[in-house]
């Protein structure tokens, strides 16, 4: 069949042009694509476009005439002349005419003629019926047929005949801007734009590739006429690497579906605020109403959501949760072989999980989680988690973790309702857990609601160690990879990936190879070494004030830090030498022409010309702590590979890493070192 966009024929779509639709999917899939043009556009234009492997194309317009309006129009003919408006064919013809003008003007032919032939079919007349109608001086580059030229056997001669000649690669992104106005990138949206001073040159748009378009448009209906006999949903998987446009595609089908279905209530969801601040940006960017979607990371999800008859307790932050950790792990594991990390995994474990009792945790299987457990200890873990709960309750808190699991209780005793969408979006969704995605399906309107994910297994496939499969989503089948980066330049992305497969050689899940086919070269990332946290920051700053210097926007500048320590640091320092409003925190506040500053555990999804990432030296030193044993090594290391991986790959044009301290040799022959 043939690769046609959408897949499948949405609820708007007439008797005649579905019957076409059907017969346009039936062509060999290996010569040609088809597009189908979208309800949301209202200007005249071809109901499809029809391109063949040898850039031979043809625009198709259908009409919905029937016999009768042809008997009815040749019976008034004879008393009065048909107007031109009244004429059956005749709008269908304008519509054709009007668009192909357009594309002759934008394509700058040196003829009148549009470079692509026109088709009007008319499924409900025979060819006879045709040529007693008037043509109305319709142009010789459009031609009329009926349904005698529809059976499936012949029809793809019979089309073949009637493609224009072959097209340029110029003018059929000409053709996809016109056609489809839906798939246009605003030139804002990239960060492979000029970041040098040019006063001559001026931004284009761009467009998303074939596949990421097939991607958007595929299982687009949520038609009531769309529903399913199941009551289950509908669920497609994108796997992208780094910059191939997943968060792209999330936004922009976030757009479609509103605009295609405009009362129809939508969700997305993604892990932090920074990301999540950044894509409702560009969703208002496109729409101009950022309120028609509902934006919000999955835990201020939950938060909404909380019983309005329950106090809400702000969960307490990471040093007081660790400082309980370490309390209860000296009363009960502090002489055995679990260390407090492990602790703190195994209590992340458990609580993202459908497991409550001491029973649920010993069956429960741990395959994947880099450390064994035999019964004995499984039960001192467990008494272990239990006093951590016991202490969180005796001093009235509650950690973020816990969250999903009341909402997923109060969901059980019935005492919150909560409301249905008929489509969920989630962007890296490789962070969410298992019980999150629980409570994402009983919000997902059953039959035909519709879940999307986007995810980058090399960024950490899953929340601890989870599949897909175990976190009750069947993505067989469902799945989409896209392997082409479109945020970086080669040496950037060959840099993070022989990072990644130089730290993690026998790393046993597979990373999702990119294509470094057709990417473009750029400067080497350049790595400093310096000698202490505070140089690090002056470093930083003096940089900046370097960019600044020669012209390059604040915007373009993103800087990821270890951690949240570090990050206050930068943020002081670049707020006396810049101003307060010149310099970020993103999860506070949407970009604008500001210098962001974030931790790394938050830097997921987002992304900037010009990258700087500080303290890589903490996680090299945690790593060499001698408390690890040799599975949590391994562990921290694949974690850390996987964080750094991600934050390398933020930028598009240049990175810098700095590095206090003596700098590994594995860095020291990857990059520049200044």
């Amino acid at each position: 069949m043939a690769q046609i966009l959408p897949d499948t024929p949405l609820g708007y779509c007439t008797p005649e042009a579905a019957k076409i639709y059907r017969l346009l999917k039936r062509l060999p899939d290996d010569q040609y694509a088809v597009w189908q043009r979208l309800s949301i556009w209202t200007e005249p234009g071809p109901d499809f476009w029809v391109l063949r492997s040898d850039r031979r194309s043809v625009f198709i317009k259908v009409s919905v005439a029937t016999s009768a309006d042809a008997r009815s129009m040749l019976q008034n003919d004879l008393f009065e002349p048909t107007t031109d408006r009244s004429a059956v064919g005749h709008a269908e013809a304008e519509a054709l005419v009007q668009f192909m003008q357009s594309i002759a003007s934008q394509a700058e032919s040196t003829t009148s003629s549009s470079p692509v032939p026109g088709l009007i079919i008319f499924p409900n007349l025979e060819d006879t019926d045709l040529k007693a109608l008037p043509r109305n001086a319709t142009p010789v580059e459009i031609t009329w047929a009926g349904k005698d030229r529809l059976a499936p056997i012949e029809f793809e001669d019979w089309l073949t005949e009637r493609l224009g000649s072959s097209l340029s690669s110029e003018l059929i992104n000409v053709l996809r801007k016109a056609f489809t106005p839906e798939v246009v990138i605003p030139p804002s949206f990239t960060v492979r734009k000029p970041i040098e001073r040019n006063t001559n040159a001026q931004l284009t748009e761009y467009l998303l590739d074939f596949r990421q378009e097939r991607i958007l448009k595929a299982d687009l209906d949520l038609s009531d006429e769309a529903r399913s006999a199941a009551s289950e949903f509908g669920l497609r998987l994108i796997n992208g690497v780094a910059g191939s446009g997943k968060s792209l595609i999330v936004v922009y089908r976030a757009h479609l579906l509103h605009q295609l279905f405009p009362d129809k209530p939508i969700l997305v969801l993604t892990h932090n605020r920074p990301l999540i601040r950044d894509l409702e940006a560009r969703y208002q960017h496109l729409s101009q109403n950022g309120r028609t979607v509902e934006w919000r990371t999955f835990l201020a999800w939950c938060r909404n959501h909380w019983p309005r008859n329950l106090p809400w307790r702000d969960p307490i932050g990471l040093k007081r949760r660790q400082q309980l950790i370490t309390q209860v792990w000296y009363a009960h594991l502090a002489d055995s072989a679990v260390s407090e990390r492990m602790l703190h995994d195994e209590i992340d474990w458990f609580k993202d999980r459908l497991l409550f009792t001491r029973d649920e945790y010993l069956a429960a299987d741990r395959s994947g989680r880099g450390f064994a457990l035999n019964e004995a200890m499984r039960q001192r873990m467990f008494d272990a988690i239990d006093a951590y709960e016991h202490e969180l309750q005796r001093l009235n808190l509650v950690d973020w973790n816990e969250v999903p699991r009341r909402l997923w209780q109060f969901i059980q005793d019935g005492r919150i309702q909560l409301p249905v969408y008929d489509a969920v979006l989630v962007d890296e969704a490789q962070f969410f857990a298992p019980i999150w995605f629980e409570i994402i399906k009983r919000i997902v309107k059953p039959g035909f609601g519709h879940l999307f994910l986007a995810a980058d297994p090399t960024q950490g496939f899953l929340k601890r160690g989870q599949s897909w499969r175990a976190s009750g989503l069947e993505v067989r089948g469902r799945t989409h990879k896209l392997e082409k980066s479109y945020r970086t330049t080669r040496e950037i992305l060959n840099f993070a990936t022989l990072l990644y497969r130089t730290r993690l050689p026998e790393v046993e899940e597979e990373i999702l190879a990119p294509s470094l086919l057709d990417m473009p070269s750029g400067a080497m990332p350049v790595i400093v070494p310096l000698t202490s946290d505070q140089d690090e920051v002056t470093r930083v700053v003096n940089e900046v004030r370097a960019l600044r210097g020669s012209g390059i926007a604040l915007g373009d500048i993103l800087i990821i830090h270890a951690d949240w320590q570090g990050v206050d640091r930068l943020l002081e320092r670049l707020r006396r030498e810049f101003g307060r409003a010149s310099v970020i925190d993103p999860k506070d506040t949407s970009k604008g022409d500001q210098i962001r500053v974030v931790t790394l555990n938050a830097a997921t999804g987002l992304e900037s010309p010009i990258v700087f990432l500080c303290g890589v030296h903490q996680l090299y030193e945690e790593e060499q702590s001698v408390r690890l044993s040799d599975d949590e090594r391994a562990e921290l290391m694949r974690d850390n590979t996987r964080r750094l991986y991600m934050a390398i790959t933020r930028a598009g044009q240049h990175l810098v890493l700095t590095y206090v301290g003596e700098l590994p040799d594995m860095l020291r022959q990857l990059g520049t070192v200044a």
